[in-house]
C-alpha cells in the first residue's frame, strides 16, 4: 500500500506548499522511492482553463491534455513523475461527479450530503492514483480557517484513520514573521494555524516554517513545545537564492531522515543532483539578458514554465540568466536593445498585441535571438505577413475577424465549440521536422512530440507565399496540415513553435530549444562586445 504525506497551509496564501511538496518528493525519489503528487483545490470550477492568470497564475497542461493549477509544474519539474488529469482536483469537480451520480440514481433516494458523499469522493479520487507508488504527496489549496477547504480537509483526516497512522503523515507549512522593528520572529500565528488544524481534528507531524531569515534552534523550540510537534520536525524554510535551493535547505535539516524513520524506512543517501544546479547556479559568471515581452508582467507567475525553462536554459550553458520584464502594452526599446534576447510568451485577448508585434520587429531586424512561443509564434507569421510581405492589415482572426489577410485564423475543428471550457486543443501531439532545419538541428530527432494549448493556427492559404519570401515552415503535424514550427532562413536565431516547449523542462533535463535558445543570447552578447572593442582596437596609436 502507498504512504501519503499530506501538505496543508496556514497563516496565508502564497507559502510555498507547491515547491514544498515538489521538494520533499524528490527527497523520496533521491532514496529510490517512486513518487506521485496531487493538488486539492477548493474553488468550484471544474479547472482552472478559464481562469484569470490574475487570480490564478499560469495554466499548466499535462501531457494527457488536462488544464492544471500551476503547481502540478513544480511537480514535473521537481520530479521524474508525470502528471495527469487526475492529479489536480478542484471542489468543482467533485461536486460535479457527486451530482452526476445523484441524477443516475445511484445513491438510491439517500439525501446527498458532504459527509459522507463530498468527502468520500475527495477521498476515491486521491486514492485512484496510488497504484505503482510507494509515496503519494496530496497538497490541499487554499488556507486553513478558509470555509471552501473544509470537506478536503475533513476528507484527509478521514483518510489518516482508514490507512493508519502509520501509513500517513501531515506537513503543515505556515509562516513565521520577522518584526524588524523589535528584531523577533514571532510565533505567535504558527500557534494558532496549528490549533486552528486541530480543532478539525489533524495533528501535523512535520511543520515547515516560511520566514524571511533562518529559525533559530530556540524558536524552533518553542515553537515544538506550543504546536506538540517534535523538533526535529520544525523545518526553517527561510529565503534562499533560487527554489532549487529548497531540497537541499529540507535535507540539511535531516526531513528525509525524518520520514524515513516515521515510516520505517531504510535512509538512503540521494544522487547529489541539487547540489549540482544550486552550484551552478550561485557560481555562474557571465550573465545573459532576455527580454520577456508580455501584458501580465505585473504578475509574473503567469509565465512561470517559462521563466523556469529560461533558468534551465542558462544552467545547461552556466550562465547567470536576467530577465528584462518588457509590458507589451508599453514596449521600452531601450530594454530590447540592452536584452541579448528576445522571448514572446504565449497567450489570449487583443491587449498588448501591437506591443509583441513591434518587439518580433525588432528582434527579426536587429539579427537578435528572437523565440515566440504559441501566440508569440502567430504574431512572428503577423510581423513577417505585414513588414516583408507587404499584406496591409494582416493578422489573426482572434483580434480582428474582418482582417483582409487572416494569416492566423480558428482552426477548422474549433469553429463550431460554443463551451471555452476545456475545449482547445490540448496536450501532446506529434511533430515532424524539416530536414536541414535550424529546429531539425537542434531536437536531433524527425518526430517530437509537444504540449499544446490554443485554438487558432497558420492560415495555408499563405503557406506558399511565406515560404517564398523565406520564412520556413519547419515542423508540421504528420498530416502536413497543422504548422507547428517556423523560422527564418537570414537570422541567426527566430524560431517559433505553436506548442508550449515550457511545460516539459526540467533544471536536470532542460529542453533543447531553451539551452539552444539561451546558448544564441550568449553568441550574441559575445559578437556585440566584439563589434564594440574592434574599433578602438584598431586605431592607430597616436605618435608625437
Amino acid at each position: 500500500m502507498a504512504r501519503y504525506i499530506f501538505v496543508t497551509g496556514g497563516v496565508l496564501s502564497s507559502l510555498g506548499k507547491g515547491v514544498s511538496s515538489a521538494a520533499i518528493a524528490s527527497l523520496l525519489e533521491e532514496m529510490g522511492y517512486r513518487v506521485t503528487l496531487q493538488k486539492l483545490d477548493p474553488y468550484l470550477n471544474v479547472d482552472p482553463g478559464t481562469m484569470s492568470p490574475y487570480q490564478h497564475g499560469e495554466v499548466y497542461v499535462t501531457e494527457d491534455g488536462a488544464e492544471t493549477d500551476l503547481d502540478l509544474g513544480h511537480y514535473e519539474r521537481f520530479t521524474k513523475a508525470q502528471m495527469g488529469r487526475e492529479n489536480n482536483i478542484t471542489s468543482g469537480r467533485v461536486y460535479f461527479n457527486v451530482l452526476q451520480r445523484e441524477r443516475k440514481g445511484d445513491y438510491l433516494g439517500a439525501t446527498v450530503q458532504v459527509i459522507p458523499h463530498i468527502t468520500d469522493e475527495i477521498k476515491r479520487l486521491i486514492r485512484s492514483i496510488e497504484k505503482d507508488h510507494d509515496f503519494v504527496i496530496v497538497e490541499v489549496g487554499g488556507t486553513v480557517g478558509d470555509i471552501e477547504s473544509l470537506p478536503f480537509l475533513e476528507a484527509i483526516r478521514q483518510l489518516g484513520m482508514e490507512l493508519g497512522r502509520e501509513n500517513c503523515v501531515y506537513v503543515h507549512v505556515t509562516y513565521v514573521p520577522y518584526v524588524k522593528s523589535v528584531g523577533e520572529l514571532k510565533t505567535k500565528p504558527t500557534q494558532h494555524s496549528v490549533k486552528e488544524l486541530r480543532a478539525i481534528g489533524i495533528q501535523p507531524d512535520v511543520l515547515i516554517c516560511r520566514s524571511e531569515c533562518e529559525i533559530p534552534k530556540e524558536v524552533k523550540e518553542k515553537i515544538s513545545l506550543f504546536t506538540n510537534v517534535s523538533p526535529s520536525a520544525v523545518i526553517s524554510a527561510h529565503d534562499v537564492e533560487t527554489i532549487y535551493e529548497v531540497p537541499l535547505l529540507f535535507k540539511k535539516q535531516g526531513l528525509h531522515l525524518w520520514l524515513a524513520k516515521r515510516f520505517n524506512l531504510e535512509p538512503k543517501d540521494g544522487e547529489g543532483k541539487w547540489e549540482k544546479i544550486v552550484s551552478i547556479i550561485k557560481n555562474a559568471k557571465e550573465e545573459v539578458k532576455v527580454a520577456l515581452v508580455g501584458k501580465y508582467v505585473s504578475l509574473r507567475d503567469a509565465y512561470k514554465s517559462v521563466v523556469e525553462a529560461l533558468t534551465h536554459g542558462s544552467i545547461a550553458n552556466r550562465v547567470k540568466l536576467n530577465i528584462l520584464w518588457v509590458n507589451s502594452e508599453n514596449v521600452e526599446e531601450e530594454l530590447l536593445h540592452e536584452a541579448d534576447g528576445i522571448l514572446v510568451p504565449g497567450g489570449f485577448g487583443e491587449r498588448g498585441i501591437e506591443g509583441k508585434i513591434k518587439a518580433i520587429n525588432y528582434g527579426r531586424l536587429s539579427k537578435k535571438p528572437t523565440f515566440g512561443i504559441c501566440l508569440g509564434m502567430q504574431l512572428m507569421c503577423v510581423e513577417f505577413a505585414r513588414n516583408v510581405l507587404n499584406l496591409k492589415g494582416a493578422n489573426s482572426t482572434e483580434f480582428d475577424p474582418n482582417t483582409p489577410h487572416p494569416v492566423i485564423d480558428i482552426m477548422e475543428e474549433q469553429k463550431q465549440i460554443e463551451e471555452l471550457g476545456g475545449t482547445m486543443r490540448l496536450g501532446a501531439y506529434p511533430c515532424v521536422l524539416k530536414e536541414g532545419t535550424k529546429v531539425r538541428e537542434i531536437y536531433k530527432k524527425e518526430v517530437i512530440y509537444e504540449r499544446h494549448r490554443h485554438r487558432y493556427e497558420f492560415n495555408n492559404a499563405y503557406r506558399e507565399l511565406f515560404e517564398k519570401n523565406g520564412f520556413v515552415i519547419s515542423g508540421v503535424s504528420p498530416d502536413g496540415r497543422l504548422v507547428e514550427v517556423v523560422e527564418l532562413k537570414d537570422h541567426p536565431w527566430f524560431i517559433g513553435c505553436q506548442f508550449h516547449p515550457e511545460f516539459k523542462s526540467k533544471p536536470f533535463d532542460p529542453h533543447p530549444l531553451f539551452v539552444s535558445f539561451i546558448k544564441a543570447c550568449i553568441d550574441a552578447k559575445l559578437q556585440r562586445t566584439t563589434d564594440t572593442i574592434a574599433p578602438t582596437s584598431l586605431k592607430p596609436s597616436s605618435s608625437k
